[in-house]
């Protein structure tokens, strides 16, 4: 049966933090996150999260721009088929977003409502979403996120107790730091420990190679955006050729023609969007297909809160191959939307009907931002 779209609405929530989350790429001095609902006519709902981190008053924009556009062109569209709303948003906005130059905020908006239709068609369906979406268990390997540039050993010594078994390293600071956290890491964790790294697109082609070669001797996973994302492709190969360290990135592409180009370049091993970024749960579900068909591993990018978190997990189980990010950092809009607690290395999805997530925005109300 048809879920008519009856409304869209959402919530802009902004948490404190006694420390900065540092990384290449800039600092935020708090934790946003957009959360949206969408409401069918039969009563039915979903929720979904925009990715906000960046500038500091994006959130903001993302909330007006879903308010005042994306919210009343999704009203009267069948949310039963996630795919059909995304394309229908994405075409009735695609020259406005040009216009405007603003393609990446219109595609987190989209992203966003998208993962709140998936969310409604299992609900209405009675099944969790990474079974409404195929998969056939609710279990996804997982990873510490964010640790550094500061206590660097303490914080991943703590999420090890909390059973997580591989970690995620900010470098792309300097050097002599960068190569100082990884020593620090790997002999804290022991040879076998499973540890990444990640740039946010901090080195220029020929300095990632000079610094990869400084972190290879103690066995990155992986190098994350060594460079910048829209570097040509044959910059990317080069690394790839002579780096030593397999390449992961993804998370800053946008467009299926983009993700085609990257899996097909042959560069990356580990593919890794972002459902609050571009595509919602419908994009990234092709693009993790198209992925695993080439011998990648699918690493969904997330950083932010509970709800989209939740999401990228659920995509993860349907596709069955691959990492799930977690933030290190505390953050109440994760910790408090969506807990679980990871054993060895696994985290466990809920069985209740979509993504096992409903936000308490009364228990929530001291984080809420009025726009």
């Amino acid at each position: 049966m048809p879920a008519t779209i009856d409304r869209v609405d959402c919530w802009l929530l902004r948490a404190p933090l006694a420390q900065p989350v540092r990384a290449a790429i800039g600092s935020m001095s708090t934790r946003p996150s957009l959360f949206v609902r969408v409401t069918a006519a039969d009563g039915a709902h979903g929720w979904g999260e925009v990715w906000c981190n960046f500038p500091p008053l994006g959130a903001e924009h993302r909330t007006r721009l879903l308010r005042a556009v994306l919210a009343p062109l999704a009203a009267g569209l069948d949310a039963s088929v996630p795919e059909r709303v995304h394309a229908a948003l994405e075409a009735k906005t695609r020259t406005l977003a040009i216009q405007c130059g603003e393609p990446g905020p219109f595609a987190q908006v989209l992203a966003g409502i998208d993962q709140a239709c998936w969310d409604l068609a299992a609900r209405r369906a009675g099944v969790p979403l990474w079974q409404h979406l195929g998969g056939t268990s609710n279990r996804v390997r997982v990873y510490a996120s964010g640790l550094g540039p500061d206590a660097v050993v303490e914080t991943a010594l703590a999420r090890r107790a909390e059973g997580y078994r591989a970690f995620k390293l900010k470098v792309g600071m300097d050097a002599v730091s960068d190569r100082a956290n990884l020593e620090r890491l790997r002999d804290a964790l022991g040879a076998d420990a499973t540890i990444m790294t990640d740039a946010n697109q901090a080195w220029s082609p020929a300095e990632a190679l000079e610094r990869i070669a400084e972190l290879a001797p103690f066995r990155p996973h992986w190098i994350e955006e060594p460079i910048a994302a829209d570097e040509p492709a044959d910059a990317w190969s080069l690394l790839a050729e002579r780096a030593g360290v397999p390449l992961a990135a993804g998370e800053n592409l946008r467009g299926e023609a983009a993700f085609d180009a990257a899996i097909a370049g042959g560069a990356l091993r580990f593919l890794q969007p972002d459902v609050g970024k571009w595509g919602g749960i419908s994009g990234c579900r092709a693009v993790a297909a198209r992925a695993i068909e080439r011998g990648l591993d699918f690493c969904p990018h997330w950083l932010a809160g509970g709800v989209g978190l939740a999401a990228s997990m659920h995509l993860l189980a349907a596709a069955g191959r691959g990492y799930a990010e977690v933030d290190s950092n505390p953050n109440p809009l994760r910790q408090e939307v969506f807990p679980f607690a990871p054993a060895d290395g696994w985290a466990s999805l809920p069985d209740s009907p979509g993504l096992g997530v409903e936000p308490d925005l009364e228990r929530l109300g001291r984080y809420l931002v009025e726009t």
